[in-house]
């Protein structure tokens, strides 16, 4: 069986490359489906006969070399022998009886032949400085991460602080990332709910400016704001998932409804919005950097040691109003705070209440943003959809409390 499933592996990858016509430089169906056989092969006899595996997959490595070597001449290409020497790892593993790896390599690698053209399109999309963006974070995960000390030092855990700050800041750049990709034209909407993967107050900011020159399309920026807040609730959900999957799923009673509501009235606002409606988010620039993601952390670990300090000064009944305090403005670093102070104390029902709580606060604030800044039928439309995810918000607290 473990060899049949290597064979099929190379089966899929050879059928795409004769299906795109590149079988002429090293093989098309048959050939991948034999190099999936002989790796399948030397998987299976890896444990008692080591040296026949080893001259099967060293005589099979040693092919796709030679076929690489006749054609460098006249094309600088690997694609193809690269995919064969994917066949022949993942032939191997399953032979092995890692068929799940196998099996997801394969599925990467002919996801990635078969997708070529959008793939390179994707790439042009995107700017030097979403390049640059993408190198940055890379040093910080790959560089800066092993060499910080696991502490801890002074009540501080550098280690894991810069974990979080990684965590955030994924989640921005793969926002970042994803409006690019959609590319122009795409509108108000999918783009104001892209942006609110990187920051919903930003989006809710940026779209009251400009729905001061742009009157015709407050329901379009009114539906783009709301997106950007439901999008908050999904990204905090997460964010609360990852750093502990049991206050991920108590937390899950205080984001959903919310949520839900704003897709609610999001898409009710898409489908009433005038023809037409169809502008562009002037969004602020991807702020990953190093000194942003240092500031990040500053404000992560002034925020813990201040949630600490209010607890000891007011007792546990403070946590409630840290959540709302902390979170008016920065949901983030209150969702941080709390979701660490959950773990240390392990009572996740109060904690869970006080991140929806302090998210309930950010969208407040964000009203307000909306009201103030805003002009025009924007702010009542944009208010009206806030009093309604808003009243999913304080549904859902009232019903944890009681």
């Amino acid at each position: 069986m473990s060899v049949l499933v290597a064979a099929l592996g190379g089966a899929a990858v050879g059928m795409e490359r004769q299906h795109s016509g590149h079988a002429e430089r090293f093989g098309g169906l048959r050939t991948f489906s034999l190099l999936g056989m002989v790796a399948g092969v030397a998987g299976v006899l890896w444990g008692e006969f080591m040296g026949v595996s080893l001259v099967l997959a060293g005589g099979a490595a040693a092919l796709i070399l030679v076929s690489y070597w006749t054609t460098v001449k006249e094309e600088v290409d690997a694609t193809t022998e690269m995919a064969g020497m994917v066949v022949l790892g993942s032939g191997f593993l399953a032979g092995q009886g890692a068929w799940g790896m196998a099996s997801a390599m394969v599925a990467l690698t002919t996801v990635l032949l078969a997708e070529k053209s959008q793939l390179h399109a994707w790439v042009l999309r995107v700017p030097d400085e979403g390049l640059r963006a993408g190198f940055r974070f890379g040093l910080m995960a790959l560089v800066v991460l092993p060499l910080l000390p696991e502490g801890p030092i002074g009540g501080v855990r550098p280690r894991e602080l810069w974990v979080l700050v990684l965590l955030l800041s994924g989640l921005s750049y793969l926002g970042y990332v994803a409006r690019l990709l959609a590319g122009p034209g795409r509108g108000y909407v999918l783009t104001g709910v892209l942006g609110g993967v990187i920051s919903s107050t930003n989006v809710t900011l940026t779209l009251a400016r400009q729905s001061r020159g742009e009157a015709g399309q407050a329901m379009a920026l009114a539906v783009a704001v709301i997106g950007a807040c439901t999008m908050m609730y999904v990204r905090v959900g997460l964010v609360v998932m990852v750093l502990d999957a049991r206050l991920g799923q108590v937390f899950l009673r205080y984001w959903l409804a919310p949520a839900l509501a704003g897709v609610a009235v999001g898409l009710a606002g898409y489908w009433l919005r005038r023809e037409g409606e169809q502008g562009e988010v002037r969004m602020a620039r991807n702020p990953l950097a190093f000194r942003a993601a240092m500031e990040m952390a500053v404000l992560f670990q002034a925020v813990m040691f201040g949630l600490e300090a209010v607890k000891g000064w007011f007792g546990e009944g403070s946590l409630y109003w840290s959540g709302a305090v902390l979170g008016f403005a920065e949901v983030d670093a209150m969702t941080i705070a709390i979701g660490k102070s959950a773990l240390a104390e392990g009572e996740l029902g109060r904690h869970a209440m006080a991140i929806g709580i302090g998210c309930l606060s950010n969208s407040v604030f964000k009203l307000g943003i909306a009201m103030v800044v805003g002009q025009g039928d924007f702010r009542w439309k944009a208010g009206m959809m806030f009093a309604v995810q808003m009243g999913a918000a304080v549904a859902s607290l009232m019903l944890g409390w009681w």
